[in-house]
């Protein structure tokens, strides 16, 4: 448990200890807790032994609700306050797929507090969510090198006003996205189901202009695989080699998610995107191919939007890297659809407390008015 309490003048900063500081100088924040996961360790259900060579033999580096002593679910589980805090140059990779993320979030229970937490150069994921059911709201990555928002393992958390940028050099060799989730690294039905809500995202790509590349180990600004539930609302993902990728090639069809309503997308916009739709994998839903996936993103009950080109989703400079503002224009200026049309009607925020449904626009940013300006002060570019 930690308590990490900054504030908008006063951010508290986990940083190098190194005069010339480099991506991957220092390992990260790990916190592990008791709620639930969805895969077992040493033949313990729900336990699990987080990734990156962290030393369990005290049980340190295990998380979960398969405690030997306490082996019981607590979603509601507590490791303390993150807010108002930056994480810079973070990350280490102890084996191949085995790292440490700038943040993990090892089955982290509801009562734990995540808001206004920065990610700068971080080595492997920025954020990622193994299992857990921890909500968070205001996340920057910036210039990430995998991924930026990667949920495993049944996360059924909510997240909240997130900015993403990326830098078009820093690519991961794993391929990096803004998005990546799954069930669980086999996409089994196992449960608890990775359900993670989000809403209200600007995911800025490396691609200014549909001419420019960037490193080619960047793939998706959202890669939605191996059974993943995962829902996305009230966003944009601008800049992408691929805007959404369904992918599923393995375990249980990722399209039968789309099938029965758990995987939503809903008024999300794509702008810029060398092409913005893709699907991979076999029969076995309605959506299996790239058209019947196009076909039901732009099915216009779900309000979603396709544009051509970065510069139509109108943000004043999102590809500024040292001075972004990714802040959409205002008034007549702006595009009306990033302006005012998120909403909060979907079935899934029935009954929810902790999504902020004045937001009705989409992206992290608000054209105007307080939440227009949550990511400046405390955070750095």
């Amino acid at each position: 448990k930690i308590v990490a309490q900054g504030s908008p003048t006063e951010p508290i900063v986990f940083t190098s200890a190194s005069p010339n500081p480099q991506s991957g100088d220092w390992g990260g924040i790990v916190l592990c807790g008791k709620a639930g996961y969805n895969l077992s360790y040493n033949g313990i259900n729900g336990l699990f032994q987080v990734e990156g060579g962290i030393d369990n033999a005290n049980g340190d580096g295990l998380a979960g609700s398969g405690d030997a002593v306490a082996p019981t679910v607590v979603d509601n589980d507590s490791s303390g306050v993150l807010s108002y805090v930056r994480i810079e140059y973070a990350g280490y990779a102890y084996q191949p797929d085995k790292e440490i993320n700038s943040l993990t979030l090892a089955c982290v229970g509801s009562k734990t507090v995540i808001d206004h937490v920065q990610t700068i150069y971080a080595k492997d994921d920025a954020f990622e969510w193994f299992g857990g059911s921890v909500n968070c709201k205001y996340l920057i990555a910036y210039k990430t090198q995998d991924d930026d928002f990667d949920t495993d393992n049944g996360f059924s958390g909510k997240v909240q006003f997130g900015l993403i940028i990326r830098d078009s050099l820093i690519a991961d060799i794993s391929k990096s996205e803004a998005f990546e989730s799954d069930n669980n690294a086999t996409g089994t039905t196992s449960t608890p189901k990775t359900k993670a809500i989000f809403s209200n995202i600007t995911a800025i790509g490396p691609r200014a202009t549909l001419a420019n590349t960037g490193n080619s180990l960047f793939l998706a600004g959202a890669q939605i695989r191996r059974n993943s539930g995962i829902s996305i609302f009230n966003s944009i993902i601008v800049g992408w080699p691929l805007g959404i990728y369904i992918d599923a090639t393995t375990g249980t069809s990722t399209a039968l998610n789309i099938e029965d309503s758990t995987l939503r997308l809903r008024n999300v916009t794509l702008a810029g995107n060398a092409v913005n739709l893709k699907f991979a994998g076999t029969a076995g839903a309605t959506v299996n191919s790239d058209a019947a996936l196009t076909s039901w993103f732009t099915n216009s009950y779900y309000n979603n939007d396709v544009l051509t080109n970065v510069s139509d989703a109108k943000l004043i400079q999102p590809y500024n890297y040292g001075a972004p503002d990714p802040t959409p224009f205002a008034g007549s200026n702006g595009n009306a659809k990033i302006n005012t049309g998120g909403d909060f009607n979907d079935a899934k925020f029935t009954g929810d407390t902790f999504f902020d449904k004045t937001a009705t626009f989409r992206g992290g940013i608000a054209p105007a008015g307080v939440l227009a300006s949550w990511w400046k002060g405390w955070s750095r570019f």
